[in-house]
């Protein structure tokens, strides 16, 4: 996530936010101000809330902490039942077969645990045409969800014919394992242009999903409704930390959580972003909440190639709860696997509807949420202030409440991060990712104050074993 600038426009949260009740009431500001849902919140001398509860056998009440239903009602769930897999499976054998790349496998994972809900398979036409041009799916009872990604498969002139006129494929996956069934398939044309045009607002080359995932791809596109034989698992190490929506709603009650606020990253967790997280929360405490929790869920799918890969921003991520930059008893760090598409306003909203679906009802977002550099041209690709705009305004997203950040930076009097004050900007310093990253390649350390000395050294010691990979690749050619 891009760090803030003195330019971005501040905007504090307004006392109206979310009452934790299931009875919300939508507030609008007026349009000569930057509109954001809000929801009264109603003190009352003892904080009480009508909150929902359930009693179990010793008749001590549990906070339920589902304090947003699921798009659709119900979250969708994919996975095939372990006593019908085998069946499944030996139908499949006659299948025709759609071998899936390793980002298609990623939104196999992110349909199947319910994140799209109510998406329930890789898009027909008349889903992606809504998606693509309206940024929403239109449901049969006239419920309008949020939809503002094309999550579709694409399949070339030699699948198109070998499917023929088959209702249902198999899926495998780049090794041919046997993922998945696609049932009452639709196939039409995948006219790539519009789709970048739309997604990404430009047709400018250098969009790393673009050159990735599209511009390689079939010229058709199938749809259909999806079944999976077994949960997706990477085998990383890292598997323990991708709960599902529904796991997580689980583990919110656990916690006893009375609210719950998301915070979507791809880059390392500096102590910017942890002032951000931490006065949320404080904020959220003062409105009368009683154990608000933390989401910190960095995105786990395909990002591009000078990202921080996921293994080793996990490893920071854990030091930085390690340190207590971040309270773990009040932190729930999970994995959002999700593709990164880099596509600005758009994409920050389907970061925002996933989140709804795993039971966050508050959702953090800053300056250029989801965007990044021109691919050709020295600027960014979106306004750094359309994202946090788009997404207060989005069609389906008006139960979930926004959280605009407010301007963190580093502060040379004080030697930490803090809230910009424009009345002493000469005092702050705007560390960008770009330069964060060249502090460690170069293995520079940054101000003090700036990240947690744990969390700093993972990141040094990634970049020494890039260049310690690079500098033994001519020995190893030569010596081949």
């Amino acid at each position: 996530m891009a760090l803030t600038t003195p330019s971005a426009h501040v905007i504090n949260l307004r006392s109206t936010v979310s009452t934790p009740t299931s009875n919300r009431i939508h507030c609008r500001i007026l349009p000569s101000h930057p509109i954001y849902h809000f929801n009264p919140l109603t003190l009352s001398p003892s904080l009480s809330f009508s909150l929902p509860m359930s009693s179990p056998s010793k008749g001590i009440p549990v906070i339920k902490s589902s304090l947003i239903d699921p798009d659709g009602g119900s979250l969708v769930d994919l996975v095939v039942p372990e006593k019908d897999r085998a069946s499944k499976r030996a139908e499949a054998v006659s299948m025709p077969k759609v071998r899936l790349g390793k980002i298609d496998l990623e939104w196999v994972h992110v349909i199947s645990e319910g994140w799209a809900s109510p998406l329930r398979g890789f898009m027909r036409e008349e889903e992606y045409l809504q998606s693509l041009h309206f940024n929403s799916l239109r449901l049969a009872d006239g419920t309008v969800v949020n939809m503002s990604l094309p999550i579709v498969l694409a399949i070339d002139d030699r699948d198109k014919e070998a499917i023929g006129t088959s209702s249902d494929v198999a899926l495998v996956s780049p090794q041919d394992v046997l993922i998945g069934i696609l049932r009452s398939v639709q196939i039409y044309k995948h006219n790539k242009e519009e789709r970048i045009a739309r997604t990404w607002g430009t047709t400018a080359p250098g969009l790393p999903y673009v050159e990735e995932a599209i511009s390689p791809a079939g010229n058709w596109l199938i749809g259909g409704d999806l079944e999976v034989l077994e949960p997706i698992k990477y085998n990383d190490g890292l598997d323990h930390y991708r709960l599902s929506p529904q796991e997580l709603r689980k583990e919110f009650d656990k916690r006893e959580a009375d609210a719950v606020f998301a915070f979507q990253l791809r880059n390392p967790v500096h102590n910017g972003h942890a002032l951000l997280m931490n006065d949320t929360r404080k904020r959220l405490l003062d409105m009368g909440y009683r154990n608000p929790i933390l989401l910190l869920h960095p995105l786990g799918g395909f990002t591009k190639a000078d990202d921080v890969p996921l293994d080793v921003r996990m490893e920071q991520h854990s030091k930085v709860l390690g340190d207590g930059v971040l309270d773990p008893e009040t932190t729930i760090v999970a994995i959002f696997p999700s593709p990164m598409h880099y596509a600005g306003p758009t994409e920050v909203q389907w970061h925002a509807k996933a989140r709804i679906n795993a039971g966050a009802n508050f959702y953090i977002v800053g300056r250029d949420p989801a965007g990044m550099g021109h691919p050709t041209e020295k600027r960014d690709l979106y306004d750094p202030d359309h994202g946090k705009r788009v997404l207060s305004m989005a069609p389906g997203l008006e139960k979930l409440n926004i959280l605009p950040f407010r301007v963190a930076a580093y502060d040379t009097v004080e030697k930490k991060m803090a809230f910009f004050d424009p009345s002493r900007a000469k005092d702050f310093l705007f560390i960008s990712g770009t330069k964060m990253r060249t502090f460690a390649r170069n293995g520079e350390n940054p101000p003090d104050g700036f990240m947690c000395p744990g969390g700093w050294k993972v990141l040094v010691n990634y970049y020494k074993s890039l260049q310690a990979e690079e500098s033994s690749q001519p020995s190893a050619v030569l010596s081949s």
